[in-house]
């Protein structure tokens, strides 16, 4: 059947390299893929091996983003994961090269690697170039609020159309330091993806060098039998929250790092998230709590800028070792960087002094919730509940303008199995910045924000409402309290009041009864845990 394909002989005495891949038309993160895979094969054909393409599916986040089918987008997580290694693990590939583009592609690729544990390397499709409009550079985040601020009047709808327009110039994921440029980075802090590769954008020639040389550096692995649990320690998961904290990402890669952990045998908390921030600054001026894009970030020195920063105070394990073959220390030593630039900061005079993605517990989220404070000018919030079963509901109640100051918005029944899927909220949380009520309201859900998301909003709420949570029991008009300083947030309702709703609380039908998403819902577990779906034999 090889030889079907066009194979002889000499091919299949090589190793067997499979050429893992997102490539779709659905998403401009993924469209581009097809012809990284093919530079992937041309790195594994030089390296010694022969390349086995194939493709996986992936998600839009941003086309779903508001609407029923977000909910399939933390479920593509899983299906990614479990598609590469039923590829793999069926046609006995030696190794592996992982191509991805979108949000929940790249993590669904590393927890493949993790779980095959063969030889094999990340890299990732690329950011899309920033859109410019009146000379200024936008991303995805600024269409997502220009919504928000037309529905209030600030802004013309020509003004709307101008933003459209131009937001998304190209190929390539988001362009801000959003989930997917967040995973990127993630890849190279672990070690799993080569020095220098989470930023070149899609269109830049380096990104097709890059894609090479990731095909030969697994065949570099293969003999040295170097594996990605060889890679994965625990120290190497210490590494990525150092990254993750100092650059202000996404509060998605805490679900993935802890079920990349899970994957490789790593057990990894939210204590560990809140421990590390407590010691690392926040260094890098990135949007969509700073200035500045992904692009930005490449053209001062990328990630091994920021571990360069880290490493001087050391907050890095520097000896651990990556796919290339070398350990951080030396691949930060052979990277350049730009001596003059103020998109990443010295450790010793940072935008804040402890990281950004804070992990808070309380009567509302006994089990743990989070929110991002890059950017935040604002630390606590008190307000009164407005209480939304699901996000259309919250959106047109933005939408109308029935959501005013001192409001605090709760969107529940969205967490991984109530949902099902955890879906992002980026259409409400853009719309409310959109109509300047970014510090005057707050959000508090138990699904999840785009990277994009900005402003006083709380995710990830844990013990989700449909598992019987205190979000659930949440009324109109109850008091609710939040200080990020404290790391605390609380339902201020009387324990005797709260036992009378628990015990008239009912949990809802599920929304899907047959399929993915019900298969999904019936083995998803907490946010607290990465939302992983663990078998039940039992």
């Amino acid at each position: 059947m090889y030889k079907a394909m066009g194979l002889g002989d000499s091919d299949l005495a090589k190793p067997l390299i499979g050429v893992a891949n997102t490539w779709n038309e659905a998403t401009p993160c993924n469209v581009h893929l097809n012809l990284l895979a093919n530079k992937a094969s041309e790195g594994i054909l030089a390296g010694g091996g022969t390349p086995r393409q194939f493709v996986t599916i992936a998600v839009s986040d941003g086309i779903s983003m508001g609407t029923e089918g977000m909910k399939s987008s933390l479920v593509s997580r899983e299906i990614i994961a479990d598609s590469v290694e039923l590829m793999i693990r069926a046609h006995e590939y030696d190794g592996f090269v992982g191509i991805a583009g979108c949000d929940k592609s790249l993590p669904g690729i590393m927890i493949a690697m993790a779980r095959l544990n063969r030889p094999s390397a990340f890299v990732y499709g690329g950011t899309i170039m920033p859109g410019v409009v009146g000379g200024k550079d936008i991303t995805i985040q600024d269409a997502f609020e220009a919504v928000g601020a037309f529905e209030s009047g600030r802004m013309s709808a020509e003004d709307l159309k101008e933003v459209e327009d131009a937001s998304c110039p190209g190929a390539g994921s988001c362009g801000g330091l959003y989930t997917a440029n967040t995973m990127a980075c993630m890849s190279e802090a672990l070690g799993l993806a080569l020095p220098g590769s989470a930023t070149p954008p899609a269109v830049d020639g380096r990104r097709s060098q890059f894609v090479f040389e990731t095909g030969r550096a697994v065949l570099q692995a293969l003999e040295e039998d170097l594996k990605p649990r060889d890679i994965l320690t625990f120290e190497a998961f210490e590494n990525a929250i150092t990254v993750l904290q100092a650059i202000g990402g996404s509060t998605n890669a805490i679900l993935h790092l802890i079920a990349l952990g899970r994957e490789a045998g790593v057990k990894l908390t939210l204590d560990d998230f809140e421990r590390i921030r407590k010691k690392v600054p926040h260094i890098a001026d990135l949007r969509p709590g700073g200035k500045y894009v992904m692009y930005d970030l490449d053209k001062v020195g990328g990630v091994p800028l920021i571990l360069s920063k880290l490493m001087e105070k050391k907050m890095i394990h520097e000896s651990l070792t990556t796919i290339s073959g070398r350990s951080v220390r030396e691949n930060v030593k052979a990277a350049r960087f730009l001596k003059v630039q103020d998109v990443v900061l010295s450790v010793d005079d940072p935008i804040r002094k402890t990281g950004t993605d804070v992990i808070l517990r309380g009567s509302l989220a006994p089990d743990g919730a989070v929110v991002k404070v890059a950017g935040l000018p604002i630390m606590k919030f008190t307000g009164k509940a407005r209480v939304f079963n699901r996000e259309e509901l919250a959106f047109d109640a933005v939408s109308k303008k029935k959501i005013s100051a001192g409001d605090v918005v709760i969107i529940r029944y969205e967490g991984p199995r109530g949902g099902p899927g955890m879906r992002e909220m980026l259409q409400v949380t853009a719309a409310i910045v959109g109509q300047g009520l970014g510090q005057d309201v707050a959000l508090v859900t138990d699904g999840r924000f785009s990277g994009a998301t900005r402003g006083f909003m709380v995710g990830h709420v844990c013990p989700e409402a449909i598992a019987g949570g205190p979000i659930g029991l949440v009324e109109e008009g109850d008091e609710i309290r939040i200080d990020a300083d404290a790391q605390t947030i609380d339902l201020l309702v009387p324990a005797k009041e709260l036992a009378r709703r628990k015990k008239e609380w009912k949990a809802p039908p599920p929304n899907y009864e047959w399929g993915a998403l019900a298969k999904y819902a019936s083995l998803v577990g907490s946010a607290s845990e990465g939302a992983v779906c663990a078998p039940k034999f039992s």
